[in-house]
């Protein structure tokens, strides 16, 4: 239908159909929508005064605590990153922080150029982490901070897990494990930039102590200094500084130090098993030093390995490999040869060249480690069969050549020690009767003759202001005349301070200090029997001037002295031969002489068999000390016995112990060697007419002889020219 005025209206579709939800009179109306962006407000609770007061406060409290909380926050992460960037802009190129020694190193070389001591602090030469044996890294990071290469400096899960272990042991919470990670060891390494003051530190040991030092404000320290490291180089590069500056024992400074200290090889090249022993080194460097205990460091290693097979670092067959084929120590370092040799070296150098120094010096040095193993296997053997075991007696023994380098030394019944009392170079004690060759030498070379005669026979010595005194020999007996080679084979004491008053006790004390063994001697009567101190080393050196052909010689250990990487010494050898003190002639005829002690006389446990052996023994007053000095045609060997109170030794004389000790030394070092004769003369070499003697006018007993010079075909005798009033003297023995 149509609207009036023709217009249609609009179409509207017919309601056909009601809904059946919608009640009956209501229209259909859509429900209104919640407002997008607002939560429906709840009722608001009314709460009692007292209640809401309480809320309030609450809520006050809250908001002033966050408040005061974040704030702090704030203020300690600006702190914090302030100092970071402060100690960013401080830090150097890492390479310069791989060396960080205070001081240089000294390494000694034997005679065949091979490494046998270190003192000072090592360094082996530069590593980075990208190049040393994976192993070795990995072991450093599975020990010392497994998240190394995820944290960023600290981390908070480690120190808590520390400060647990802390507490749950009984101390404090910063006492005892500190959860450092590497990175913040670095930093501890480093001082946190702080250098050595020797103003500030009484001395190294002190400056490291206290960088080192644990405890709740250097935790705080070490924080943003750990970021700034963070910061400043990659992980490697930490690393890096780490592996280069850690101690870890012996003197050895840094990874490469250490593996050639202890295994002879590179960092490199080092297997799981040596790079756990290093590793477990960081905990404790000196007590686990394998030189110190080998099966004790060998049982941390196997902490290491665990760790490391724990964290996937090694796979079942090579964690099974290692633990069953622990590392051990290299030939040089198991030996720990030269201990009393390298000490002795030392004080021979100047400080500013060996314990003060800041260069890396490199010595090569006459030791000869065949020498130093057969000296103390000689030791040892000789006191585990024939000595107490309660024996608390020292001993010391010299190898020596004949220009005075020495071969080997021995300080004391320990033998692989260092910095010990060295027995060899620092006991100054009377030297008995080794001194008489020397009495005899002077003798030989004034004329006299290995059968020149001497009268054995009660002496009493009269000198103004003194009391008379008689000397006496070890037996208790008188030979009557003798020869002076009888003399000096049996030790006799009346003959030989009746030798050296017919020569002149003047000339013996000039031929002994001739010989470089003899400092402030007595000029009486006693200084004869050896009355005089000395060290082990001059009178071995003394000896071998004789072996020489009556040269001095001035003991050396040192061939020449170089700064590493240079090859120009800095100097050469400081000993070797002197000047003449007595002709050959008297040298090869005292030699005779000694060589009949080995044979016939006090010496005779000396002896060795197939090599030609001349020596000298020696026991003091109350028998404490004694001796044996001989050699062969290659070396001397210097043996002392005694006890360090200067308490008389139990029934040892020096034919007995120190003879032995001396055979058991020779016999190890001539092992091998081709036997050679002594230089030393024959009696056809001086004999003339047998009826020389008889032809010598012989002194009345009063008489006050002077020493005669012997004449064209014919001899001297030393009982022809005895004083008759003479000092009597303690005697030394045989």
């Amino acid at each position: 239908m149509t609207q009036k005025g023709g217009r249609r209206g609009p179409l509207v579709a017919d309601k056909r159909y009601s809904s059946s939800k919608q009640a009956p009179g209501k229209p259909n109306t859509p429900k209104p929508r919640k407002p997008r962006g607002k939560k429906p407000q709840r009722p608001k609770r009314n709460h009692g005064l007292f209640t809401g007061a309480v809320i309030g406060l609450a809520n006050a409290i809250w908001r002033l605590i966050w408040g005061g909380f974040w704030r702090f926050t704030m203020v300690i992460a600006l702190v914090v990153v302030g100092t970071s960037l402060y100690f960013y802009s401080t830090l150097p190129d890492y390479t310069k922080l791989l060396d960080g020694r205070t001081r240089g190193s000294v390494t000694m070389l034997d005679d065949q150029n091979k490494v046998f001591a270190w003192r000072g602090e090592t360094f082996g030469g530069q590593i980075d982490a990208k190049n040393v044996s994976p192993f070795l890294r990995d072991a450093v990071v599975a020990t010392e901070d497994r998240r190394f290469y995820h944290h960023f400096g600290i981390s908070p899960r480690g120190i808590a897990s520390a400060i647990a272990i802390n507490l749950r042991a009984g101390r404090g919470p910063f006492e005892g494990n500190g959860g450092s990670t590497i990175t913040q060891q670095v930093a501890k390494l480093l001082c946190l930039g702080v250098k050595f003051n020797p103003k500030e530190w009484k001395n190294e040991a002190a400056y490291e102590s206290d960088c080192r030092s644990g405890g709740l404000k250097r935790k705080i320290k070490e924080v943003p200094y750990a970021f700034a490291l963070e910061l400043k180089y990659t992980k490697d590069q930490i690393l890096s500084i780490y592996l280069n500056r850690a101690y870890l024992g012996a003197g050895a400074r840094g990874f490469e130090a250490a593996s050639e200290r202890y295994f002879g090889i590179s960092a490199a090249n080092v297997d799981p098993q040596q790079a756990a022993m290093l590793a477990g080194l960081l905990k404790a460097p000196s007590y686990f030093a394998p030189t110190n205990n080998l099966e004790r460091s060998q049982a941390r290693a196997q902490t290491v390995l665990d760790l490391m097979h724990q964290q996937g670092y090694l796979t079942d067959r090579q964690y099974l490999d290692a633990k069953n084929n622990p590392a051990t120590l290299s030939k040089a370092a198991q030996q720990r040869a030269g201990g009393y040799f390298a000490d002795w070296l030392m004080d021979t150098i100047p400080d500013f060249l060996s314990r003060d120094t800041t260069e890396d010096v490199v010595i090569h040095t006459t030791l000869d480690q065949r020498i130093q193993a057969a000296a103390e296997d000689a030791m040892q053997s000789v006191f585990t069969n024939k000595v107490s075991k309660n024996s608390e007696a020292q001993a010391a023994i010299v190898v020596m050549s004949k220009d005075g380098a020495v071969r080997g030394m021995v300080g004391g019944r320990e033998t692989k020690v260092t910095g010990a009392f060295n027995h060899a170079t620092m006991a100054q004690r009377q030297t008995g009767s080794t001194f008489k060759p020397f009495v005899y030498a002077t003798a030989l070379d004034l004329g006299y003759t290995p059968d020149s005669m001497v009268d054995d026979a009660p002496l009493t010595v009269k000198m103004p202001g003194s009391p008379n005194w008689s000397p006496r020999n070890y037996e208790r007996n008188f030979r009557g005349p003798i020869t002076l080679t009888v003399a000096l084979e049996h030790s006799v004491n009346v003959a030989t301070v009746r030798v050296s008053e017919a020569v002149g006790r003047e000339n013996v004390i000039k031929v002994a200090q001739g010989f470089g063994f003899a400092q402030n001697l007595p000029n009486l009567p006693s200084v004869a029997l050896g009355v005089g101190e000395s060290d082990l080393l001059d009178m071995t050196g003394a000896y071998a001037g004789i072996l020489n052909g009556g040269s001095s010689v001035t003991p050396y250990g040192l061939n020449t002295l170089t700064l590493k990487g240079d090859t120009e010494p800095l100097f050469s050898k400081p000993g070797g031969i002197g000047e003449r003190v007595i002709s050959e002639k008297s040298a090869k005829e005292l030699m005779y002489m000694m060589r009949q002690v080995v044979l016939h006389g006090t010496g005779g446990r000396a002896n060795l068999k197939n090599y030609e052996v001349a020596g000298k023994t020696g026991t003091t007053q109350s028998l404490r000390d004694a001796w044996f000095i001989g050699f062969t045609a290659d070396y001397v060997v210097g043996v002392w016995l005694g006890n360090d109170d200067n308490s008389p030794l139990n029934g040892v004389t020096g034919g007995g112990l120190p003879a032995e000790i001396f055979h058991e030394t020779m016999k190890r070092v001539e092992n091998g060697q081709p036997a050679k004769p002594l230089p030393m003369a024959q009696p056809a070499d001086w004999q003339g007419n047998p009826d020389d003697w008889q032809s010598t006018p012989q002194p009345q007993p009063d008489a006050a002889p002077q020493p005669q010079q012997p004449q064209p075909q014919q001899r001297s005798n030393p009982s022809d020219s005895i004083l008759k009033s003479l000092l009597g003297v303690f005697g030394g023995g045989n």
